[in-house]
């Protein structure tokens, strides 16, 4: 009836959907957040396959994101879903559509457990190493404090979370032991969440 612009063919709706916990109007709803988290005309209403995997906005734009404005890690966040692909893209770079459009389906409601507790370890996986090391805990828990807490407060807090959680004692946390602790985390499935 109407002239109704099309934004993705039926074939990347479909791709989109098998890849993601999203109907196909989520990801319309998910396209007008990337849209209008980027300069007016900068992402095109219509969006052919090449431009969703390599038109991409800068990441400081993530910060416009009214629930990752205020999250101490929306910058590591950020980085996380930009290596997440492309080897011949740099978080420098920018996220594009894709990547995006990945972030919020880990951060959906529908998202299981499993695929949450995976991505907040790559999150708080600072160096990259595949453990939590005390490195990786001292950074997570400054972030979380935001200079609430002296140096020998977090250090202590670290030691703790190790004493505690750090079954094979090799002083850091493996992702089966991360795992654990999440588990016990009755809020966790709740805080790493984005509501569309």
């Amino acid at each position: 009836m109407g002239n109704k612009v099309a934004t993705f063919t039926e074939e990347q709706l479909e791709d989109y959907q098998d890849c993601t916990f999203f109907t196909r109007k989520e990801i319309l709803r998910i396209h007008k957040r990337f849209r209008d988290m980027g300069d007016p005309g900068t992402v095109p209403r219509v969006m052919s396959p090449q431009d969703a995997a390599n038109l991409r906005l800068p990441l400081s734009y993530v910060a416009r994101l009214p629930e990752l404005k205020e999250n101490p890690f929306m910058e590591r966040i950020s980085e996380v879903f930009t290596k997440c692909r492309d080897p011949g893209y740099s978080a420098e770079e920018g996220i594009c559509f894709e990547e995006f459009l990945e972030m919020m389906s880990v951060f959906s409601e529908h998202a299981s457990r499993d695929l949450k507790v995976f991505y907040a370890f790559k999150i708080y996986d600072f160096d990259e190493d595949g453990m939590l090391g005390l490195g990786d805990l001292e950074r997570t828990c400054r972030q979380l404090a935001r200079g609430g807490l002296s140096a020998e407060e977090v250090a202590t807090v670290c030691r703790k979370v190790l004493e505690e959680s750090d079954i094979d004692g090799d002083g850091a946390l493996s992702y089966l032991e991360f795992e654990h602790v999440i588990t016990r985390a009755p809020d966790f499935l709740a805080t790493f969440h984005i509501r569309i």
